[in-house]
């Protein structure tokens, strides 16, 4: 049995993708919302949103910095003060940030519980960082 309406939000896909039959756009509900959301928050430079302005998180001015303790703690408290902010529907666990096994990654992993069900999740989203060497 289908659910007409979800408590914990439904919106458009990301990227946005149409289906052919009946002309719709595909839409995510419930977890996969929130996992979208943080996504694309994420992602998102502060000042890139025309009517939120203040939306984002502006890790990627961060990609050339040298990863050692003070940004990687920079980069936790950037991540959790828009989360904070922009989604009210988690409250934030922990994040950490793990070397990947590729070079020149790190894995952001947000733990969080979901408000309203009490539910515990993790969202790992990948951080390519370019550190600049000194070739000559």
């Amino acid at each position: 049995m289908a659910r007409e309406t979800s408590f914990l939000g439904t919106g458009w896909s990301f990227p946005p993708t149409f289906r052919q039959r009946g002309r719709q756009l595909d839409m995510v509900s419930d977890e996969a919302d929130i996992e979208s959301s943080l996504e694309i928050l994420l992602a998102t430079r502060v000042g890139e949103r025309v009517m939120q302005t203040r939306y984002g998180c502006n890790t990627e001015r961060l990609q050339f910095e040298p990863l050692d303790t003070g940004l990687q703690a920079y980069m936790k408290d950037l991540i959790r003060t828009a989360i904070l902010y922009f989604e009210p529907r988690i409250v934030l666990d922990r994040v950490e940030l793990l070397p990947a096994a590729l070079e020149g990654r790190i894995d952001i992993v947000v733990s969080y519980t979901v408000a309203t069900t009490n539910t515990r999740n993790n969202f790992v989203y990948p951080f390519y960082v370019h550190e600049g060497i000194d070739i000559a």
